[in-house]
């Protein structure tokens, strides 16, 4: 059985629209059935066409695809958005899909602000729908191993955590050429307060949060802009204290030159730590305060339910970002076609980001460039 999927946004030349169909159509669980996948209602028509979608399905606005859908028998009509839109485009069309009685997959940061992150919490709250977030490097099969193994307590009690996300594809002044991606993520209009960390301060926040189960309850950022003529952040580093007692340090910044996506995160308790790149994805090394460092592989038979839920390939095989991507749309929909049916899918199915991420996320935006901008050292995070 599958989900009928109807889109807003991602029509042509966009980057991430493209990502979000492959990663819906891996394991056959969804079906692309409407969209409104543009402003432009030529290019919606256009971009439906292209994907094959009968032309009564291709719609010229998101309100359109919504109202219309949603008066089509219960069998035919869509089932899940995806929402693929720039940042400030999130929550109009987020909260009109789930009043209509959508599950939503949205694209991160959740929305453009706080505020609006918590109405959406409450719009969620008040229909019963369900949504996704997608923080897709949640979905890396040993980044589910990591979180099984701090969530054990094998390493002990977590003492240090960092996370690093460096890029380089904006240490020129890219947004004043005919770069979309560059021009949509650095105007603050469209983007909202944050540049690298709204794009990518998220990613590497969540992740750190997901993996080591601790929240952050304090912060100190140091927030740049170094690229001449950029409107929003491009550098960023920001130390974290957390719960149970533990700190860390994050490290977002697009100004890398010769960086590429090179996501890392590094974990230390008190009798071990890990650490995982995402040039290496299908490794986790596991370092011992008193015996040598293990080596766990993407596949593996030893490997913990999670892990092993995630992965597709035998080992030896690479599965990268987007099965990582595709992980996240797998376990939305295995959540939703057992609720179907009255039944509650296994919890390695119900491991997706959801909204209580995507509050978090926006106030850690927030929270870091109010931090970055202030002369107090350390400020409180505040939900």
């Amino acid at each position: 059985m599958k989900l009928r999927l109807g889109m807003i946004g991602g029509g042509q030349g966009a980057f991430i629209g493209a990502v979000h169909r492959m990663a819906a159509a891996l394991d056959g669980l969804y079906e692309l059935t409407a969209g409104a996948f543009s402003s432009n209602p030529d290019t919606s028509k256009a971009t439906g066409q292209e994907l094959g979608l009968a032309p009564d399905r291709v719609y010229g606005s998101y309100q359109e695809l919504l109202a219309q859908e949603a008066q089509r028998p219960a069998d035919e009509r869509v089932q899940v958005i995806s929402i693929v839109t720039p940042n400030h485009l999130h929550f109009a069309p987020a909260k009109l899909a789930l009043e209509s009685g959508f599950d939503v997959v949205l694209d991160k940061p959740m929305t453009f602000s706080l505020a609006e992150a918590k109405e959406l919490q409450a719009v969620v709250a008040a229909t019963g729908c369900k949504l996704c977030l997608t923080h897709t490097y949640t979905g890396y099969p040993m980044l589910k191993e990591a979180r099984q193994l701090v969530a054990s307590g094998k390493l002990g009690a977590i003492r240090k955590v960092y996370v690093e996300y460096p890029q380089g594809w904006l240490s020129a002044f890219e947004e004043g050429g005919d770069n979309k991606q560059a021009a949509w993520r650095t105007d603050p209009a469209r983007s909202g307060l944050a540049g690298a960390m709204g794009d990518i301060g998220t990613h590497a926040f969540n992740l750190l949060e997901y993996v080591s189960g601790l929240q952050t309850t304090q912060l100190c950022a140091d927030i740049n802009t170094v690229v001449p003529g950029r409107q929003l952040d491009d550098d960023g580093a920001v130390l974290l204290r957390l719960s149970g007692g533990a700190s860390g340090v994050l490290v977002a910044t697009q100004v890398a030159a010769g960086e590429e996506n090179n996501v890392r995160l590094r974990i230390y308790g008190e009798k071990g730590g890990l650490d995982w790149q995402q040039a290496d994805a299908n490794t986790l090394l596991v370092k011992w305060l008193d015996r040598p460092t293990e080596i766990r592989r993407t596949g593996a038979s030893y490997l913990s339910a999670a892990a092993r839920h995630n992965s597709r390939i035998p080992a030896g095989h690479p599965e990268g970002y987007l099965e990582a991507f595709a992980n996240l749309y797998r376990n939305f929909a295995l959540t939703l076609l057992a609720e179907q049916t009255g039944q509650a899918a296994p919890p390695e199915a119900q491991d997706y980001p959801g909204i209580e991420d995507g509050v978090r996320g926006m106030a850690f935006i927030e929270n870091v460039i109010a931090s970055g901008r202030s002369a107090q050292k350390w400020t409180e995070f505040t939900v």
